[in-house]
């Protein structure tokens, strides 16, 4: 089934284009019960504002996840995936990778959150991240995630504690990490 996209851009709207097309052709492969998604590009400020509001975190982080609708068989078939552009942008400089690719990491990252993928255990966050990395091979963009080596962070009871907040305040789907961190 076709995705129908919408994206919103506050910031890097030179992008968009480049999202739609390759978000599209990620969904065709996962093949999912999504068939509605909703993307925006935020600066700082809105994700800070949405970082704390949700997750009571001070602070922006790269990506926020929101299931909006399931199908009888609680599958997502609907959800919003915020990024923050500034923080692609921090990440992009310091891994060496194109500013469009991490934007499309935070993304396709979302989305995979909207289609039953988690990150809260360190056999979960090698799952996820290889599937992320898979799918962009695949698309012709290469490895994003594993290309400057990182592995997943230490889950100690303080981090697995932050990551648990989602599941109490909104929803086990929703995602709030830095890559590495």
């Amino acid at each position: 089934m076709k995705l129908a996209l919408s994206i919103n851009a506050k910031l890097g709207k030179t992008h968009v284009a480049y999202l739609r097309t390759h978000l599209r052709r990620a969904h065709a492969l996962l093949k999912p019960a999504l068939v509605e998604m909703s993307l925006a590009l935020v600066g700082d400020r809105a994700m800070s504002d949405l970082h704390l509001k949700f997750m009571n975190i001070a602070g922006p982080t790269d990506v926020l996840t929101f299931p909006l609708d399931d199908d009888i068989r609680g599958r997502t078939i609907s959800g919003e995936v915020i990024v923050c552009v500034p923080e692609a942008k921090r990440r992009s400089k310091e891994t060496d990778v194109a500013l469009r690719d991490e934007l499309l990491l935070y993304a396709l990252h979302g989305m995979l959150h909207l289609c039953r993928f988690d990150d809260r255990t360190a056999a979960d966050f090698r799952k996820m991240h290889r599937k992320e990395d898979q799918i962009l091979k695949t698309l012709g963009v290469g490895a994003v995630f594993h290309r400057d080596g990182l592995v997943a962070p230490k889950f100690t009871k303080k981090a697995s504690t932050r990551r648990g907040l989602l599941k109490t305040a909104l929803n086990p789907g929703t995602s709030n990490h830095r890559r590495g961190k």
